[in-house]
Protein backbone atom coordinates (compact mmCIF):
# COMPACT_ATOMS: atom_id res chain seq x y z
CA UNK A 1 0.00 0.00 0.00
CA UNK A 2 2.80 1.98 0.61
CA UNK A 3 4.24 1.71 -2.38
CA UNK A 4 1.17 2.64 -4.54
CA UNK A 5 0.54 5.97 -2.49
CA UNK A 6 4.67 6.97 -3.15
CA UNK A 7 3.91 6.11 -7.25
CA UNK A 8 0.38 7.69 -7.32
CA UNK A 9 1.19 11.26 -6.34
CA UNK A 10 4.10 11.57 -8.87
CA UNK A 11 1.76 9.86 -11.19
CA UNK A 12 -0.71 12.19 -10.42
CA UNK A 13 1.30 14.82 -10.49
CA UNK A 14 2.50 14.36 -13.69
CA UNK A 15 -0.77 13.71 -15.49
CA UNK A 16 -1.67 17.24 -13.82
CA UNK A 17 1.16 18.70 -15.18
CA UNK A 18 0.99 16.96 -18.83
CA UNK A 19 -2.56 17.95 -18.74
CA UNK A 20 -1.58 22.24 -17.78
CA UNK A 21 1.50 21.69 -20.54
CA UNK A 22 -1.21 20.71 -22.93
CA UNK A 23 -3.94 23.69 -22.18
CA UNK A 24 -1.26 26.70 -22.41
CA UNK A 25 -0.28 25.40 -26.18
CA UNK A 26 0.87 28.74 -27.52
CA UNK A 27 3.19 28.10 -30.43
CA UNK A 28 1.96 27.79 -34.05
CA UNK A 29 1.39 25.62 -37.05
CA UNK A 30 3.92 24.23 -38.68
CA UNK A 31 4.20 26.08 -41.86
CA UNK A 32 2.37 29.13 -40.45
CA UNK A 33 3.92 32.45 -39.68
CA UNK A 34 2.20 35.31 -37.54
CA UNK A 35 2.36 38.96 -39.10
CA UNK A 36 5.27 40.88 -38.57
CA UNK A 37 5.22 44.65 -38.51
CA UNK A 38 1.71 43.90 -36.70
CA UNK A 39 -0.06 47.44 -35.87
CA UNK A 40 -2.16 45.97 -32.16
CA UNK A 41 -3.90 49.55 -32.26
CA UNK A 42 -5.54 49.14 -35.47
CA UNK A 43 -5.98 45.76 -34.81
CA UNK A 44 -8.23 46.96 -31.56
CA UNK A 45 -12.36 46.93 -31.64
CA UNK A 46 -15.22 44.64 -32.94
CA UNK A 47 -14.40 42.24 -35.38
CA UNK A 48 -17.07 39.39 -36.50
CA UNK A 49 -16.49 35.86 -36.62
CA UNK A 50 -16.87 34.63 -40.01
CA UNK A 51 -15.93 31.03 -39.94
CA UNK A 52 -14.37 28.55 -37.63
CA UNK A 53 -13.99 25.16 -36.78
CA UNK A 54 -16.44 23.35 -34.75
CA UNK A 55 -15.41 23.62 -30.93
CA UNK A 56 -16.95 22.14 -27.99
CA UNK A 57 -17.13 26.32 -26.39
CA UNK A 58 -18.65 27.90 -29.10
CA UNK A 59 -21.14 25.10 -30.31
CA UNK A 60 -24.17 25.60 -31.74
CA UNK A 61 -23.33 29.72 -31.55
CA UNK A 62 -24.20 32.36 -34.01
CA UNK A 63 -23.83 35.54 -34.24
CA UNK A 64 -20.00 35.73 -32.79
CA UNK A 65 -18.11 38.73 -31.84
CA UNK A 66 -15.03 39.48 -30.22
CA UNK A 67 -14.20 42.81 -28.99
CA UNK A 68 -10.60 44.18 -27.78
CA UNK A 69 -9.49 46.68 -26.09
CA UNK A 70 -6.14 47.47 -24.31
CA UNK A 71 -5.91 47.30 -20.58
CA UNK A 72 -4.18 49.57 -18.40
CA UNK A 73 -0.96 47.16 -17.80
CA UNK A 74 -0.71 46.96 -22.31
CA UNK A 75 -2.06 43.32 -22.16
CA UNK A 76 -5.57 42.95 -24.69
CA UNK A 77 -8.75 42.08 -23.00
CA UNK A 78 -10.89 40.05 -25.14
CA UNK A 79 -14.71 40.02 -25.13
CA UNK A 80 -16.48 37.09 -27.00
CA UNK A 81 -19.86 36.93 -27.79
CA UNK A 82 -22.12 34.53 -29.15
CA UNK A 83 -26.15 33.42 -29.23
CA UNK A 84 -26.43 30.23 -28.66
CA UNK A 85 -29.56 29.40 -31.10
CA UNK A 86 -30.32 26.01 -29.60
CA UNK A 87 -30.36 27.15 -25.87
CA UNK A 88 -31.83 30.65 -26.97
CA UNK A 89 -29.97 32.71 -25.06
CA UNK A 90 -26.35 34.73 -25.61
CA UNK A 91 -22.84 34.12 -23.95
CA UNK A 92 -19.95 36.33 -23.11
CA UNK A 93 -16.42 35.22 -21.98
CA UNK A 94 -13.82 37.30 -21.20
CA UNK A 95 -10.22 36.80 -21.71
CA UNK A 96 -7.06 38.54 -21.17
CA UNK A 97 -4.56 38.36 -24.35
CA UNK A 98 -0.50 39.11 -24.01
CA UNK A 99 2.11 39.45 -26.92
CA UNK A 100 4.61 35.72 -27.17
CA UNK A 101 7.37 38.35 -27.97
CA UNK A 102 6.77 41.67 -28.72
CA UNK A 103 3.82 43.59 -30.12
CA UNK A 104 4.81 43.89 -33.80
CA UNK A 105 4.40 39.93 -34.29
CA UNK A 106 0.77 38.85 -34.26
CA UNK A 107 1.63 35.65 -31.92
CA UNK A 108 -0.37 36.27 -28.53
CA UNK A 109 -1.42 33.87 -26.16
CA UNK A 110 -5.01 34.32 -24.72
CA UNK A 111 -6.58 33.01 -21.21
CA UNK A 112 -10.32 33.37 -20.15
CA UNK A 113 -9.07 30.65 -17.29
CA UNK A 114 -6.30 31.18 -15.68
CA UNK A 115 -3.66 29.80 -15.91
CA UNK A 116 -4.65 28.22 -18.54
CA UNK A 117 -2.62 30.01 -21.88
CA UNK A 118 -3.89 29.14 -25.75
CA UNK A 119 -2.08 30.25 -29.09
CA UNK A 120 -3.61 33.20 -31.31
CA UNK A 121 -1.69 34.10 -34.04
CA UNK A 122 -2.51 36.50 -36.23
CA UNK A 123 -0.98 34.58 -39.82
CA UNK A 124 -2.90 36.67 -42.87
CA UNK A 125 -4.44 40.17 -42.60
CA UNK A 126 -5.52 43.13 -44.92
CA UNK A 127 -3.47 45.81 -45.05
CA UNK A 128 -6.64 48.07 -43.70
CA UNK A 129 -7.18 45.78 -40.59
CA UNK A 130 -10.74 44.29 -41.66
CA UNK A 131 -9.89 41.01 -42.57
CA UNK A 132 -8.04 38.53 -40.43
CA UNK A 133 -6.61 34.87 -40.65
CA UNK A 134 -6.40 33.60 -36.82
CA UNK A 135 -4.57 30.41 -36.38
CA UNK A 136 -4.44 28.20 -32.92
CA UNK A 137 -1.45 26.67 -31.65
CA UNK A 138 -2.17 23.57 -33.59
CA UNK A 139 -4.86 22.47 -37.07
CA UNK A 140 -7.68 22.52 -34.77
CA UNK A 141 -7.73 25.87 -34.55
CA UNK A 142 -8.98 28.16 -37.76
CA UNK A 143 -10.68 31.37 -37.79
CA UNK A 144 -11.75 33.50 -40.26
CA UNK A 145 -12.97 36.95 -38.94
CA UNK A 146 -14.21 40.54 -40.73
CA UNK A 147 -14.92 44.08 -39.80
CA UNK A 148 -18.19 43.50 -40.96
CA UNK A 149 -20.49 40.57 -41.16
CA UNK A 150 -19.78 40.74 -44.69
CA UNK A 151 -16.77 38.89 -47.12
CA UNK A 152 -15.70 39.56 -49.88
CA UNK A 153 -15.15 36.24 -52.04
CA UNK A 154 -11.07 37.33 -53.11
CA UNK A 155 -10.91 37.43 -49.48
CA UNK A 156 -12.38 34.16 -48.60
CA UNK A 157 -10.86 32.28 -51.40
CA UNK A 158 -7.05 34.00 -50.37
CA UNK A 159 -7.44 32.70 -46.14
CA UNK A 160 -8.92 29.40 -47.40
CA UNK A 161 -6.00 29.07 -49.69
CA UNK A 162 -3.56 29.79 -47.39
CA UNK A 163 -4.70 28.12 -44.43
CA UNK A 164 -5.40 24.57 -46.79
CA UNK A 165 -0.92 25.60 -47.64
CA UNK A 166 -0.29 25.24 -43.82
CA UNK A 167 -2.49 21.90 -43.61
CA UNK A 168 -5.95 22.77 -42.63
CA UNK A 169 -9.17 20.75 -43.58
CA UNK A 170 -10.89 23.76 -44.40
CA UNK A 171 -14.36 21.91 -45.90
CA UNK A 172 -14.75 21.69 -42.03
CA UNK A 173 -15.45 25.63 -41.50
CA UNK A 174 -18.46 26.23 -40.17
CA UNK A 175 -19.24 29.61 -41.64
CA UNK A 176 -21.08 31.81 -38.96
CA UNK A 177 -24.14 33.12 -39.56
CA UNK A 178 -24.87 37.09 -38.33
CA UNK A 179 -28.75 37.96 -38.29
Amino acid sequence: MKTFQKIAVPVTLGILGLLIYNSCSVGIPKGATAVNNFDAKKYLGRWYEMARFDYRFEKNMDNVTAEYSENPNGSIQVRNKGYNYVKKEWKESVGEARFVKDKTEASLKVSFFKPIWAGYNVIDIDEDYQYALVAGSSLKYLWILSRTTALPESIRQRFIEKAKKIGYNTDELIWVKHN
